[in-house]
């Protein structure tokens, strides 16, 4: 189990390495953040232009600049904002949380919601609940999230005056934007389960325990679960890339002072330290999710272990 963690450890270093890379070049196309900064000073030379460059630490070679955002990495220190001055840190560390808040409030919303309702449909397969379970997931897929977040809005919010439209303050704050990711991956996961039980209980050690006169919920949620538990665990870790960047427009439409408001704000402003630092910390958010559920499978199958 050591070597295999090991591994997978390894492969984690090695992705995130190569990310950052990625994402250090490709932030540096976008344009001059020089420019943007000297626009409504009047009249600016290439003299002024430089000297901010310098100022920045942009006049460095991109190898340097990279090597030292690594190294800032590995020490905590992320540079400051080009706007103000800021440390990025400290900005990355009041977004961060609630970003995480909204992420892991949703994915547990879903779970909640889809593994009894994915079971119940698969149990009674082809009936009318089995019928309605599906055309509802189906609906739920065909919801982007920027309109259902506003359609959200609409309702609780303008119409009936239950929920606040926007902002984090308090528990009522939460519900919209994280029924609005929640509602999605519902769709997505309700159908995932069924399939996966659907495959399960038609196995023969089902029938056994049937037979041994074990009650339905144990059957169901002991033993059928449980051994369709790695499709299930590798979809989730997989859709949490997917979260991340679904939350990016939520935040943005619930204005969550997230990372994804964070991130939009750097963009405008070409802050390129404020945006290296969010893509990065989602980046390596994404793969030790990965990394965990690579573990997780060591865990639940032993078999996986030499691969």
């Amino acid at each position: 189990m050591i070597g295999f963690v090991a591994r997978r450890v390894a492969l984690a270093v090695f992705v995130v390495l190569v990310v950052t890379l990625l994402v250090s070049w490709a932030i540096r196309l976008t344009g001059d953040p020089a420019v943007m900064l000297a626009q409504g000073a009047g009249s600016v030379t290439e003299e002024d232009l430089q000297r901010i460059r310098i100022a920045l630490g942009l006049d460095r070679p991109f190898p340097v600049q990279y090597l030292g955002f690594l190294q800032g990495l590995l020490t905590g220190d992320l540079g400051r904002s080009f706007l103000g001055g800021t440390p990025v840190t400290l900005l990355v560390g009041r977004a961060l949380p609630a970003t995480l808040l909204l992420a892991f409030v949703s994915l547990l919303a879903s779970i909640l919601l889809s593994i009894p309702l994915g079971i119940h449909a698969a149990v009674h397969k082809g009936r009318a609940v089995d019928q309605g379970i599906r055309i509802l997931s189906l609906v739920g897929l065909s919801f982007p999230n920027f309109w259902l977040a506003m359609m959200m809005v609409l309702v609780f919010s303008i119409a009936l005056g239950w929920l606040p439209p926007s902002g984090m303050e308090g528990g009522a704050s939460l519900v919209m934007p994280a029924a609005t990711m929640a509602i999605i991956l519902t769709a997505t996961n309700v159908r995932l389960v069924r399939t996966a039980m659907l495959e399960t209980l038609s196995a023969q050690y089902v029938m056994v325990a049937r037979s041994k006169g074990l009650r339905e919920r144990v059957v169901l949620y002991k033993h059928a679960l449980r051994n369709c538990a790695i499709p299930l665990i590798t979809y989730v870790g997989l859709q949490f890339g997917g979260l991340v960047g679904g939350i990016v427009v939520v935040e943005q439409v619930f204005a969550w002072p997230g990372m994804g408001s964070l991130a939009f704000d750097a963009i405008a402003a070409r802050d390129y330290p404020v945006l290296q630092a969010v893509i990065t910390v989602l980046a390596i958010l994404i793969v030790v999710i990965n990394l965990a559920v690579d573990i997780a499978y060591g865990l639940v199958d032993p078999r996986i272990r030499t691969e």
